[in-house]
């Protein structure tokens, strides 16, 4: 399959546009219809719905369009494996949930390019599933996940433990000595997906189903700021938010009558991997070595 195309798919898919993705690859439209008409012939299927407004993409080119940014990956890395050699002895791919990272990983991963000058190290940042399928399909060595991921052929230990506090400003002074779960409806709640599994869950749970909340963001250390600033209440990890508790820029809020879950997280591997052992020493846990 001519990867060629598979860039145009996925960038028509996209831009849902034939002529601007004509435009962006600096070829004709015709081109553009060619290279879809190819891989509509080679997968045997109608990879998109055209009318003269617009065009999606059908069922089957929503599963396509997973599979195309797979395969363009594997080329890239397959290419960069081939080319390592001539820079670096080896090389560690690291997978991370963004908060796992913002918490807990960072400091592990600054230590080890200090002390292993030779191994090139890239880390991606996502959601834990997609992690996992990259895992799955050789583009990750190690992935660290909110997910306990249970497979033969592949190691999942706990990782780290993390409190989930809620914070406010200190300007926010009429909960300080506690709030009760019907009370959370009263605050300015500042909503965070954090993707943490049943921590998540436990989030949603606290608030009427569909419930429309004032601010929502993806990402937490991007939340920090709005509560620095005076607005809102929010559930974030204790790692994260405790430097700002001890400088008094933030204050926890003690829960009366409802308890919070604990964060769990886990690092996940190939049980025959042996790139990773030299980053795992560097982890807390002595399961990760004995298990290894």
């Amino acid at each position: 399959m001519d990867t060629q195309n598979l860039q145009t798919f996925l960038l028509l898919s996209k831009l849902k546009n034939f002529s601007l993705t004509a435009e962006k690859l600096f070829v004709a439209q015709s081109t553009v219809t060619n290279r879809i008409a190819e891989l509509e012939r080679e997968t045997e299927k109608k990879l998109f719905i055209r009318n003269k407004k617009h065009i999606e993409l059908t069922a089957e080119g929503i599963v396509f369009k997973n599979y195309a940014k797979r395969i363009l990956e594997l080329e890239k890395i397959a290419i960069q494996e081939m080319n390592q050699s001539n820079f670096y002895k080896n090389a560690l791919r690291i997978g991370s949930a963004n908060t796992i990272y913002e918490c807990h990983l960072y400091s592990i991963t600054h230590s080890f390019i200090t002390s292993n000058k030779d191994i090139s190290v890239k880390v991606i940042l996502d959601h834990s599933h997609d992690l996992l399928q990259m895992l799955e399909d050789q583009l990750l060595d190690v992935v660290f996940s909110y997910i306990y991921y249970k497979k033969f052929g592949y190691k999942c230990i706990p990782f780290a433990l993390d409190e989930l506090l809620l914070v406010t400003s200190p300007k926010n002074s009429f909960f300080t000595d506690g709030i009760c779960k019907n009370d959370l409806l009263k605050i300015d709640y500042l909503m965070c997906d954090l993707a943490l599994k049943e921590t998540g869950q436990f989030i949603r749970s606290l608030f009427p189903s569909y419930y429309q909340f004032h601010f929502e963001i993806d990402n937490s250390t991007k939340l920090i700021q709005y509560l620095l600033d005076g607005i809102g209440y929010s559930f974030l990890p204790k790692s994260i938010v405790e430097p700002y508790i001890r400088s008094n820029s933030l204050i926890h809020i003690p829960l009366i009558d409802f308890d919070a879950p604990q964060i769990k997280s886990y690092i996940i591997f190939k049980t025959n991997n042996d790139n990773i052992k030299a980053f795992l020493s560097m982890c807390s846990s002595k399961q990760l070595l004995e298990d290894f």
